[in-house]
Order: structure tokens, then sequence, then C-alpha cells
């Protein structure tokens, strides 16, 4: 899964997850394009708060839709949210840890590279 896309740091971007299987094309990497409507950019490790939130928001990422190949997502998985959504997340409090490595550049359009690392995953 090689890719020329590049991370929010100016890096290749990285797979953000193949279990279960993310990103706007399904190649487990936020890449973007003309289609995604949402920019799926933002490579985040789920918690419960922001499943909460989203779901609140109107888009429940908690259960599964088998119709279009989406398990459902639990604490801890990794997804390519949409750069919007994961702001506005931040701005109440509850953003999901962030991936840096993971992050599609085109997400430096909605929201600022120091909110990004602010809450970056710490990697031990």
């Amino acid at each position: 899964m090689l890719s020329d896309a590049r991370n929010v740091l100016g890096g290749v971007l990285q797979v953000c997850s193949v279990e279960p299987l993310t990103g706007f094309t399904r190649d487990g990497l936020c890449h973007t394009g003309p289609q995604d409507q949402g920019s799926h950019t933002v490579c985040a490790q789920m918690t419960g708060a922001f499943l909460d939130y989203s779901r609140r928001q109107g888009n429940d990422l908690s259960t599964p839709a088998p119709e279009y190949g989406f398990p459902g997502l639990k604490p801890g998985d990794r997804w390519c949210v949409c750069a919007a959504r994961w702001l506005e997340a931040a701005e109440a409090g509850i953003a999901p840890p962030v991936i840096l490595d993971a992050t599609h550049e085109r997400a430096l359009r909605a929201v600022a590279l120091a909110d990004l690392q602010y809450h970056a995953r710490v990697t031990p």
C-alpha cells in the first residue's frame, strides 16, 4: 500500500487502519479526492466520548452497517474521520487522539497543525 500522498508532517502518508479497513476509498489510508465531500483525512483513534458525540451529530459510527461493508467502530479502533467533524469535537473538548503520520495533509485546510499536534497520540 504505497502512496505518494503526504501527511501533515510532510512525510509519506502512512496506513491508518486495515482492521477495520478505513479510508474514503477503503484502502487503509486517509486518501481523499474530489468525491470525498467530507474530507475524511484525519486518522483518529476512537474513544467512547467521540463515538457518542458523532452519533449525537447524526453520524453513528458504532453500529455495523453490513450492507456498506461497515463493521461498526469501538474505542481503540483507528478511523479516517472528516476534518470538520474532528475540529467540531475538538472545540467541544472531546477530540479523539490523532495519528499524525497517517493524517492526510489536506486536513490542514480545515484544522491547524498545532491543534492536531496537541491531540496527537503519543506512541510508547
